[in-house]
């Protein structure tokens, strides 16, 4: 019986997510052995980032770690995503998960809301990416073979041309100054396909570009644009 603190991963399908599961994997201080995703039932994607649900499960195949999907409904309230959340929680708590690990660089918000959720449950949150220098995180993903497409804009920050697009160091280069080289504000989601931690790439093509308008909470005078670009399995 392993003796290393069993641990579930936030997995998002993008960048950050498959190089903070790099990081731990590499430090093999956590028995990790499963992946939890968010995915919009109605849509049957992964939320926000609109992967769809059957490239999220050949992406968890090649990375070998069974997955856990969490439904959400369509327009999920705050309340009935926390309620879905504590649900999830504790079945993983009574399946003795007491870790689990995040791909947050530097939100701080983001990070104390995962831990006021999470802490009462006992569960020890890992956030390996945490305030690295951004710029220097890219150089390292690229650096170590991993890929990854741009399949989410957000319209005010990137312009259509992005979508679908690659990442490599040439197309940074090419990112408005405003735009964090992560994307940790929200400019861009990405889905990773290929890297040290894949037994094989995923195969795969991309579909067509969709753009969806949506309520800003935080300045309701405006409205979000995103631009979606689908992908499919080959």
């Amino acid at each position: 019986m392993s003796e290393k603190p069993k641990t579930y991963f936030n997995w998002s399908s993008g960048k950050d997510s498959a190089l903070a599961l790099h990081y731990l994997l590499e430090q093999g201080h956590y028995e990790i052995d499963r992946l939890l995703t968010t995915v919009n039932a109605h849509y049957n994607r992964v939320s926000m980032h609109g992967l769809p649900r059957n490239v999220l499960e050949a992406q968890a195949a090649s990375v070998g770690i069974p997955l856990d999907i969490l439904e959400v409904p369509e327009k999920p309230s705050m309340e009935q995503y926390n309620e879905l959340m504590r649900t999830t929680v504790t079945q993983l708590r009574s399946e003795g998960y007491t870790h689990t690990g995040f791909g947050d660089i530097f939100l701080e918000d983001l990070k104390q809301y995962r831990e006021e959720m999470l802490n009462p449950y006992g569960l020890t949150t890992l956030f390996p990416l945490w305030k690295k220098d951004t710029k220097q995180l890219m150089e390292e993903f690229l650096g170590l073979g991993f890929r990854a497409v741009i399949i989410c804009i957000n319209n005010s920050k990137l312009d259509a041309s992005f979508l679908g697009q690659e990442l490599s160091q040439e197309l940074l280069n090419k990112f408005p100054s405003d735009v964090d080289p992560c994307g940790e504000n929200g400019e861009y989601h990405t889905f990773c396909f290929d890297g040290p931690i894949f037994k094989a790439p995923i195969p795969f093509n991309i579909g067509e570009k969709v753009f969806k308008t949506y309520d800003n909470p935080s300045d309701p005078e405006n409205a979000i644009q995103f631009g979606f670009c689908d992908t499919h399995l080959k």
